[in-house]
């Protein structure tokens, strides 16, 4: 999510940073501040961004660091008519409110010519103490030390934007929290234009407006699209005359950017030709707690004439989890802008696991792959890719295997045998759980 947003708004890693995977603190260098609150307004991994003026693997380099850091970049909020407070964060340790204090007189060594104010400071300094990982190895010492003024922190997204409070929800209504990382990899900004094809209850699209994106989505579902048929909700037995995505959008004073949710099979597209969408971000059905359907025919037996109201009936068939998979990575070469990107959710069974099962596309270059756990077996990729390549006729039905793009074969593919293990294997151990 940061690489992303840094290749959104600039930056990088710094070339000082040892990249230690485990770490909860990371060196960025950002061009301004005004850049770094932005950063921080959109994410929900990182909890706050400072300004850093010092760091050592112990407090001797810390304190030689801070005696380097430029004066003047310092002295605008060292003034005496200012005020400030000094806050120290552990990783993985805590310090008693004794050593605290010791810490805190160390810095005596800065010209702080301000009043400290505890409850409503202008500047706040954080000393940051990495301890490590492992809570049953706690080190005496911190691996490293950090020290800088706080600029921006964020977790009132994630609260604002709750699925409980939320007006339409569904079954599979996407957490508040993933829907903005989701949004946030997709690299969404101002007058986009974001598509969801497995729209449901619309929970992707309203991290994507809140960003100033138009959004707009499909799904085969009739009852959900007009908002009908049987609540998710505990305690309601039917859904409201008014529970609909273009309510939910509006619930939040984002229904301005609400173009339209269709009625619509996503194995067969209904969209004219060319670049439409700058971004596609969707969590398909894994046919456990959603079906994986797409309509079919009178020939074919599976469901034959199912009812969705009363005036209105289709027929459907089985989607193989294999075949969502292609055709959306198909349907986002096609119709992606280049540049573009899309984000989707992919289920695996961790024992079976290899980097070989993710699906590829020629127009498509891998940007992140990203594990959430479920359990100690199952667990889900968050996929990001982007379009590299303008989409050809050659493109059509194309898949990688052993490194080599091939014509895909249908059911005949190596991944459907894989899928269809990977949600029998998921509805199990859901069914267990809840026993």
């Amino acid at each position: 999510e940061i690489t992303s947003l840094l290749s959104l708004y600039g930056g990088q890693f710094s070339g000082e940073q040892e990249i230690r995977v485990n770490s909860p603190f990371w060196i960025l260098n950002i061009p301004s501040e005004e850049m770094a609150r932005g950063l921080m307004k959109r994410t929900v991994c990182a909890k706050s961004i400072f300004e850093l003026w010092g760091h050592g693997r112990s407090a001797g380099e810390l304190y030689a660091s801070l005696k380097n850091y430029p004066m003047d970049k310092m002295l605008p909020y060292l003034q005496s008519d200012s005020t400030y407070k000094v806050h120290i964060h552990t990783f993985n340790k805590t310090l008693t409110q004794a050593q605290k204090i010791k810490k805190i007189d160390a810095l005596e060594f800065l010209p702080f010519k301000g009043k400290v104010n505890l409850k409503n400071p202008e500047h706040i300094f954080w000393i940051l103490e990495d301890y490590g990982m492992d809570p049953n190895n706690v080190p005496e010492e911190p691996f490293h030390l950090y020290f800088g003024r706080w600029v921006h922190g964020q977790r009132e997204l994630i609260e604002s934007y709750s699925v409980k409070k939320r007006h339409f929800i569904g079954n599979t209504s996407m957490d508040a929290c993933l829907s903005f990382i989701m949004a946030n990899h997709g690299r969404v900004k101002s007058n986009d234009v974001v598509y969801d094809p497995f729209v449901g209850t619309g929970g992707l699209l309203i991290s994507s407006a809140h960003f100033g994106a138009y959004v707009c989505g499909t799904d085969i579902d009739y009852n959900t699209i007009h908002g009908l048929g049987k609540a998710s909700r505990k305690n309601q037995k039917w859904r409201g005359p008014d529970e609909n995505i273009r309510a939910n959008l509006r619930q939040y004073g984002l229904e301005k950017y609400y173009l339209d949710a269709l009625v619509s099979d996503s194995s067969r597209s209904i969209w004219r030709k060319g670049m439409l969408f700058d971004a596609i971000i969707t969590d398909p059905p894994y046919g456990i707690r959603e079906a994986t359907r797409r309509t079919g025919s009178q020939k074919e037996t599976v469901k034959s004439g199912e009812r969705s109201t009363e005036n209105h009936i289709f027929v459907s068939s089985s989607y193989h989890l294999s075949d969502i998979f292609f055709d959306l990575l198909k349907f986002a070469a096609e119709y992606l802008v280049m540049g573009g990107r899309l984000v989707y959710w992919l289920p695996i069974y961790r024992p079976e696991y290899t980097e070989e099962i993710i699906p590829r596309h020629p127009c498509l270059k891998l940007i992140s792959n990203c594990e959430q756990m479920l359990s100690s077996h199952t667990s889900r990729r968050l996929i990001t890719m982007e379009k590299v390549k303008e989409f050809k006729d050659q493109d059509q039905n194309s898949y990688l295997l052993d490194g080599q793009y091939m014509p895909y074969r249908g059911h005949n593919s190596f991944r459907e045998k894989y899928f269809s293990g990977v949600t029998k294997r998921i509805a199990k151990e859901e069914k267990d759980n809840q026993k």
